[in-house]
């Protein structure tokens, strides 16, 4: 077992790739709190600055917003607009683009089965 606790320390800073960016160079910072022995199961913290960009999911995560607003289109045009205190689920298979409004941190719960088992 191993408790959670708040965001704690630096972080580890990284930018959206190039090829990725549609709009600004946001630099995005996660903490990751928990990866189990296999790399498919994470839990962590993700925080970015205002900027868009593509996204193309191979893993199943679950996100609970603790501050910001962004807007998560689907390639069909389907928009969701999420804010602190939402809570949702993207589905692994999941392509479109992320858009941070107001700088954005939160938690994630993120299993990535395409992992393979000798990760560790």
């Amino acid at each position: 077992m191993q408790k959670l606790s708040d965001i704690n320390g630096p972080g580890e800073d990284y930018f959206v790739a190039e090829e990725k960016r549609i709009a600004g160079n946001p630099r995005q910072t996660v903490w990751m709190q928990y990866t189990d022995a296999t790399g498919q199961f994470m839990v962590g913290f993700w925080r970015s600055q205002v900027g868009k960009w593509k996204i193309a999911y191979t893993e199943e995560e679950y996100c609970s917003m603790l501050a910001g607003v962004s807007v998560i289109t689907h390639v069909d045009g389907t928009a969701m607009t999420v804010r602190a205190g939402d809570s949702f689920v993207i589905p692994r298979g999941f392509v479109g683009t992320w858009e941070v409004l107001e700088e954005t941190t939160k938690r994630f719960v993120m299993y990535d089965r395409a992992v393979s088992a000798d990760h560790a």
